[in-house]
């Protein structure tokens, strides 16, 4: 068993031939909570999507491997990426209730996920939601619900009920919290602590807010302008920042 889930070596990212992030290199352990944090337009969230394999159109990687569980995970055909993502990797995106359909039921949408990784039937499906639902604060009615009549912090609980529902190994969360009022914040950052507790799942968190880097990280890798600043602990980059950047992010939330 390989010690890092996950190991992102110099990479480097373009958009139409134009490079928006380089030389970006972090490894996460397994149980581990990466925060990825800087300002708007620094790169952060093309990282996870260059590592969940959603650059999409006009998006490529030009430099650098991404390895996920000693496998080289950096160039997968689409049908290897898809059979991966779901399974072994889920995603919370910034605003779920948009990911999710409108016109059909959250249950619906994410046992017709699960089917394409897992022969269960819709009554094992149910019952394997319903006892996630409570572990993270949310009404195993909700299955029945459209997403349109969610509330902010109930679709962010549905997009983390899709994304751990088959129990990946790695979770990627592109601001999970950000549009989001601060108790509602707070609860989800409580549930994605307890999921990595109760199921000893990495997490690669995009962030602007170092209140919930502070909270949540193991180690913290601060971006800026496409390139890393500073790498290391929560205890090194709030306790001892070596960057000018890094004390000004600091300085500015408060912390």
């Amino acid at each position: 068993m390989f010690e890092k889930l996950l190991a992102v070596e110099n990479l480097a990212v373009a958009y139409g031939g134009k490079r928006v992030v380089r030389g970006v290199s972090f490894s996460v352990k397994r149980g581990e909570i990466l925060i990825i944090a800087g300002e708007s337009g620094s790169g952060k969230s093309t990282v996870l999507k260059a590592i969940g394999g959603l650059l999409g159109k006009g998006g490529a990687i030009v430099d650098g491997q991404i390895f996920f569980d000693g496998r080289d995970i950096t160039h997968l055909p689409d049908g290897e990426r898809r059979k991966l993502s779901g399974e072994a990797v889920g995603m919370i995106f910034q605003n779920a209730g948009a990911s999710f359909c409108p016109i059909r039921t959250i249950g619906d949408q994410i046992f017709e996920a699960v089917r394409a990784h897992r022969d269960w039937d819709k009554k094992f499906f149910r019952k394997r939601a319903a006892d996630l639902m409570l572990k993270i604060n949310l009404d195993p009615a909700t299955l029945d619900e459209y997403p349109f009549r969610l509330s902010g912090g109930m679709a962010q609980r549905a997009g983390i009920l899709a994304a751990t529902i088959l129990e990946p190994k790695l979770l990627l969360a592109d601001e999970p919290t950000s549009a989001l009022d601060v108790v509602t914040q707070a609860g989800v950052v409580k549930e994605l602590l307890n999921l990595r507790g109760r199921l000893k799942i990495s997490i690669v968190l995009v962030t602007h807010d170092l209140r919930v880097a502070r909270r949540m990280a193991d180690k913290i890798l601060i971006m800026r302008r496409g390139g890393p600043v500073e790498y290391g602990t929560r205890e090194q980059i709030f306790n001892e920042p070596q960057q000018t950047y890094t004390r000004e992010l600091i300085e500015a939330a408060g912390l």
